[in-house]
């Protein structure tokens, strides 16, 4: 693996912890005071919340995933990839999504760039080809 992709893909993954991080930490604030203003009911304000907070923590596994990959892909030993593939995909596809059913919303661009940098860092020829 080249160490430019190498280096992308550690990129890519403290990106996805620290958005992680963001998303519970500030994201789930401000959207606990839009839904409080909005006076919904407690039952679902509990919800919302909790479903808000395990994408967090579903963002913060990605980006461990992506980490110990391209962390340990760095050494001799060959390391698959196929996990940081799947995430690559899942937040193309996400975001692809999003954009479609919100009329083009740009706010969903911080799943895209994120899937496009950690699919040039994951697909591609492989580092150790097979012997």
């Amino acid at each position: 693996m080249s160490r430019v992709r190498s280096v992308l893909g550690i990129v890519v993954g403290v990106l996805l912890v620290l958005s992680a991080g963001a998303h519970s930490l500030l994201g789930g604030k401000e959207l606990r005071e839009a839904l409080v203003t909005a006076q919904v009911p407690p039952d679902l304000l509990r919800g919302a919340m909790i479903g808000w907070h395990f994408g967090g923590v579903a963002m913060l596994a990605f980006g461990v995933v992506v980490l110990q990959a391209f962390v340990r892909r760095r050494g001799v030993a060959p390391v698959s990839l196929f996990p940081a593939r799947i995430v690559a995909v899942t937040y193309l596809g996400f975001g692809a999504a999003a954009l479609l059913f919100t009329g083009f919303d740009p706010f969903f661009l911080v799943f895209i760039v994120p899937g496009l940098l950690l699919s040039l860092a994951a697909f591609g020829n492989p580092a150790h080809p097979p012997s």
